[in-house]
């Protein structure tokens, strides 16, 4: 199709005739248009109809210190005059990506405590950092002479991006359709997701018994020599926001380090204060041999991702670099010096206002204040959530645990219904769950008023959904 560009188009139609959408159906797009944002400061964001909104899902997870912060502008526009860009390629190197590297190095090792995080691999986004792990666990084990050690496992349920090998380490159905994935060499094992996958009378406990038990099975079927790397978001983001039982992670290590596995921590959400600490890594007492970041690290001011990298296998590559020359991968982008002043002036908001402190601190009150608003509608199944990264599921009958049609979109409902009370709230694409993720900037009287609005878009569906949960 040819464009004339002397055509007097609305910015709608021209959206429709010139963009593909991500993550978008384009049959509804085609029929609805975009959704056209304008401006933002803070917590809230306003599109070109003239609606503002609080946004309760921070972009994609992402916008952590809120939006319009004037001096990350301000470091922007020096770093774009001082050097718009330089390669990382052959040794090159920046200031701000120096600084910003042994800053996240540092921030690990104080607040974490994970001192054997060695290094720091910068991309642009979580995907292509997954991708990056995903070759670098390859090419460490050719490197110890195990080739046949190539097998990775993840989990059902989980998002760890949309690259094509970030594809099939996702875990969610909906991702992999028409696209011949998974890739062969990946396994997904269950969902640490309690409230919804629990067989009936099953404790928690059991439930992680079986889980645990079901990732010994699955690597001695495939045999430990052949399993390379275990991938994992320490609470689950896209799934659902699905929080593990609490000695989950600790008995996954033990599993993984008798087998000579590889751990990656997927912290591309939950790093930089989401869960009300710096890293799920120290919080939950993780010891990763990667660690992916993205999104938090300069709040989606710049694209920047990060695969932090343990000593174990920088010992490696560096032992065997005389033998196998440079590592050949990298991108264009990693490294950007514009991204790193970004990056450094992103941490500078969030260790001045204690960014992470009032995550846990807000996050609870948001938690306990919607599950006391909404709790008891007989629809809502668990509220949920760590620090201000929070979840509603959906149930069609909470007494006998009787699921709504997913096809009937109960959460979409809600979704939609939020959007015209002035809230942007995510519904997930696995199961019936919107996600909540606002800025860590959020005030407890914006959480008051989110959550009166959320109760009154639960309030104007509530008749839709008895609708639903009768048909089902």
């Amino acid at each position: 199709m040819s464009l004339d560009h002397t055509r007097n188009l609305s910015l709608e139609d021209m959206d429709r005739e010139s963009i593909f959408h991500p993550a978008t159906s384009i049959a509804d797009h085609l029929e609805k248009g975009p959704n056209i944002m304008t401006s933002a400061k803070g917590v809230r964001i306003s599109n070109s109809k003239g609606q503002d909104f609080i946004d309760c899902g921070s972009g994609l997870w992402c916008v952590n210190v809120g939006y319009g912060r004037e001096e990350i502008a301000e470091a922007a526009a020096k770093a774009i005059r001082d050097l718009s860009f330089n390669h990382m390629f052959g040794g090159n190197s920046n200031e701000a990506m120096i600084r910003l590297a042994d800053r996240v190095l540092q921030l690990f090792h104080r607040e974490a405590g994970a001192t054997h995080l060695s290094k720091v691999f910068f991309g642009t986004s979580g995907s292509d950092a997954n991708d990056t792990i995903f070759k670098l666990i390859l090419y460490y084990n050719n490197l110890r002479g195990r080739p046949l050690k190539k097998k990775i496992i993840s989990r059902q349920g989980a998002y760890h991006g949309l690259t094509y090998a970030a594809t099939s380490l996702t875990g969610i159905a909906g991702y992999h359709k028409a696209f011949d994935a998974p890739l062969d060499s990946v396994f997904h094992t269950s969902c640490p997701h309690y409230y919804r996958f629990h067989e009936t009378g099953e404790s928690e406990q059991e439930f992680c018994d079986r889980l645990i038990l079901e990732l010994e099975q699955l690597i001695e079927r495939e045999g430990a020599e052949t399993v390379a790397a275990f991938y994992a978001e320490p609470v689950m983001g896209t799934g659902g926001v699905f929080l593990p039982p609490a000695d989950y992670f600790a008995r996954v290590q033990e599993v993984l380090e008798a087998n000579d596995i590889l751990f990656v921590a997927d912290e591309v959400i939950t790093g930089f204060g989401r869960l009300g600490s710096w890293f799920a890594t120290g919080q939950m007492n993780l010891k990763p041999d990667f660690v992916t970041l993205a999104k938090g690290l300069t709040s989606a001011y710049f694209p920047v991702s990060g695969v932090v990298v343990s000593d174990r296998v920088w010992q490696v590559l560096k032992e065997e670099s005389p033998n196998y020359g440079p590592v050949m991968h990298g991108f264009t982008y990693s490294g950007h010096p514009v991204g790193g002043a970004i990056g450094m002036a992103n941490l500078d908001i969030m260790e001045r206002e204690a960014l992470p402190q009032n995550s846990a601190t807000t996050g609870l009150y948001f938690r306990d204040t919607l599950k006391a608003r909404i709790g008891d509608n007989p629809f809502i199944g668990d509220v949920r959530g760590q620090g201000l990264m929070m979840a509603i599921e959906f149930v069609a009958d909470k007494d006998k645990r009787r699921w709504f049609d997913m096809a009937d979109g109960a959460h979409r409902l809600f979704g939609a219904a939020a959007i015209e009370e002035g809230v942007l709230a995510r519904p997930l694409p696995m199961i019936e769950v919107v996600g909540l993720s606002p800025p860590l900037c959020i005030t407890k009287a914006e959480v008051d008023e989110a959550v009166d609005r959320l109760a009154r878009a639960l309030e104007k569906i509530t008749p839709d959904l008895e609708r639903l949960a009768a048909k089902n």
